[in-house]
């Protein structure tokens, strides 16, 4: 498992990725048009609350990608707790394997599979059902693609 703190910058990482993203000069305008929002109506929210929940929500997610960007977090769950089961097959795999993949470019690679095939796919099948346009799928779905793309790297690379 890793520490707070990697789950803490993960997070971070996704709020950073989103002032770029959604900032007017990249893809903001765009976004709020096809959202149905004004800058009025943008600007007339809580932003302390809506950042609060934001970074909650992507300290939520950085948890659940660890089991999808580290292959030791798999080991470990297939053997702890489990009656019959050794404690030293999970110590000598962790031994033989315990970073082997433990890279950002491995975490960025499997991040950035996590945000296409489930985020995107997510966002997508909302906005069906919502009546959004197709940019509004790709800023928000390419929003995640690339802040789970980073948050992959940052919790594969700390150990």
């Amino acid at each position: 498992m890793h520490t707070l703190l990697t789950f803490l910058l993960s997070a971070f990482s996704a709020l950073v990725v989103g002032f770029i993203w959604y900032n007017p000069k990249v893809f903001g305008n765009i976004w709020m048009k096809e959202a149905g929002l004004s800058e009025e109506k943008v600007k007339g929210g809580n932003m302390i609350a809506i950042l609060g929940m934001a970074f909650v929500y992507s300290f939520l997610i950085s948890f659940v990608l660890q089991f999808l960007v580290i292959h030791q977090t798999g080991a470990e769950s297939a053997t702890v707790g489990i009656k019959g089961v050794d404690p030293s097959v999970l110590e000598n795999y962790m031994k033989a394997y315990g970073t082997t993949y433990r890279s950002f470019k491995h975490g960025a690679l499997h991040g950035f599979m996590t945000g296409l095939f489930f985020a995107l796919p997510v966002i997508g099948t909302t906005s069906l059902f919502e009546r959004r346009s197709w940019k509004y799928v790709l800023i928000s779905g390419g929003y995640w693609i690339v802040a789970c793309t980073l948050m992959g790297g940052i919790i594969c690379q700390m150990k």
